[in-house]
């Protein structure tokens, strides 16, 4: 595989390290370390740290005698043999380790310098820096995960909501990895039956045989395997508004109340709130959680024509969210009611929610319709009518009903990579099918039924190429 600058690559065991947290103003540091010969290599620089008759002592190099799963305190020290931080060393013996290898977890104190310092004892000792994802790729090569758990891992790690962890966690016990791999074997059961029918010789087929000779056998078989394909490739619809979330854009004419809803949502003061319109000059956004959902909320310059410069720039930028937005809250100020501009921003919308704000001083109008919508009758002040805002939002989206057939105990694809060759294994076996209904010969049928298989091979990492890999493990972050 590919290596970078400092000739690393992917496919070597040599002794890495990585930091496992980022350096900052936190009480501890973790850096990791794994390859071959990397617990002997840490020992060179670390003296550890016994008491005896209230004593402090210190022994070098008691590492590379350590029994694996124990935890040694001491110290890391340079190469002049000065101390450099006080640590908790976790040893970690191959094959019982995350990476199958010989394995460190050096626990050091928090901060900007006490992790960089220990990070340069252990490169000057003969680490290299980690590749981003180097660890988990050597857990899949070592055979500790396959590569729908490894993908999990970095789900984990990005997941935005509560739901969407319990979704990792689920791929990381193994839930897509025995689906997919029942799948499997319901595939090669009707492959290897169609290639017995292949095998035999014109002589040795019988009557039955010749009579299935341009069927697909176990056809139920490969249906139940469709149908089964056909609920993953379902899933990913729902899964990945889980892990993506949604972009909603708050706009409106000026003063209608934007930043005030935008506080109300996040239930926190972040945009600056007056009554003087044009105050949001530029738009900010967060990230808050509606019934599972993780939203990218963002609150937009109002929209109207203006002679201030910095405001037009401000306005133009709202523009260009309103089209790349999933959902546009837009508000009406329900003091001043529905304007004509009102009704011209409306009628260039995508997908949105009329929202008719400050009920609490303007209550709305029984009889109005804006672009056939009855308005969402929300107070941003008092916080009236936000509950009826939520389900609008989650109806908007087209998930509702994904949400109430989604199965808690259901296998579930986690990765864009994954939905793909869900679906060309899907493509394949409906092709396998079509052409047996055809009775067309299994020459030209067992083919297919073997590309459906390689397929899901794919995912799990039984069948895969380097460039795959790389490709995949260099989207990790650094030192998982």
């Amino acid at each position: 595989m590919a290596n970078n600058s400092n000739n690393a690559s992917y496919g070597d065991d040599s002794p890495i390290a990585a930091f496992a947290t980022t350096p900052g103003n936190s009480a501890l540091t973790l850096i990791r370390c794994s390859g071959k010969g990397s617990i002997e290599l840490a020992s060179s620089v670390f003296a550890a740290a016994r008491t005896k008759n209230n004593s402090l002592q210190e022994n070098k190099s008691p590492l590379a005698t350590a029994p694996g799963n124990t935890v040694i305190h001491g110290w890391i020290v340079s190469n002049k043999n000065e101390k450099i931080d006080d640590v908790l060393v976790s040893i970690f013996r191959s094959p019982k380790s995350y990476t199958g290898q010989d394995s460190l977890d050096i626990c050091c104190h928090g901060g900007a310098v006490a992790g960089r310092s220990v990070m340069e004892a252990l490169k000057q000792a003969g680490f290299r820096d980690a590749l981003p994802g180097e660890f988990t790729f050597r857990a899949f090569m070592n055979g500790k995960l396959d590569l729908t758990k490894a993908e999990s891992v970095m789900e984990l790690v990005s997941a935005k909501t509560e739901t969407s962890r319990r979704h990792a966690v689920s791929r990381l016990s193994g839930s897509l990895h025995n689906e997919i791999d029942g799948i499997k074997k319901l595939l090669v059961d009707v492959l290897a039956a169609a290639e017995i029918f292949l095998d035999y010789s014109e002589d040795e087929i019988s009557a039955d045989a010749e009579e299935a000779e341009g069927k697909l056998p176990k056809k139920d078989t490969a249906l139940e395997a469709l149908a089964r394909l056909k609920k993953l490739s379902a899933s990913w619809q729902l899964e990945r508004v889980y892990q993506e979330g949604l972009t909603v854009v708050i706009a409106g004419c000026p003063n209608s109340g934007k930043s005030s809803l935008f506080n109300a949502l996040l239930k926190e003061d972040r945009s600056i709130v007056t009554e003087i319109p044009g105050t949001t000059r530029d738009w900010i956004e967060a990230w808050v959680t509606i019934e599972g959902i993780p939203i990218r909320l963002i609150d937009t310059a109002g929209l109207r024509e203006t002679g201030d410069s910095v405001e037009k720039i401000g306005v133009e930028r709202s523009r260009k969210l309103l089209e790349e937005s999933d959902i546009v809250l837009y508000l009406i100020d329900g003091s001043r009611g529905l304007t004509a501009e009102d009704k011209v921003f409306i009628a260039n919308l995508g997908k949105h929610i009329i929202i008719w704000n400050k009920c609490d001083i303007a209550p709305l109008p029984e009889s109005l319709r804006v672009s056939g919508q009855i308005p969402i009758s929300v107070s941003a002040k008092t916080g009236e009518g936000l509950v009826e805002l939520y389900a609008a939002i989650i109806s908007e989206a087209g998930i509702k009903d994904l949400q109430l057939h989604d199965d808690p105990s259901s296998a579930r694809l986690g990765t864009i990579r994954q939905k793909n060759l869900v679906d060309t294994a899907c493509s394949s076996l409906e092709e396998a099918i079509t052409l047996s209904d055809n009775d067309e010969p299994l020459d030209i049928i067992a083919p297919l039924l073997k590309d459906a298989v390689n397929s899901l091979g794919e995912i799990t990492g039984e069948v895969s190429t380097a460039d795959l890999l790389e490709k995949m493990f260099s989207n990790f972050c650094v030192g998982k």
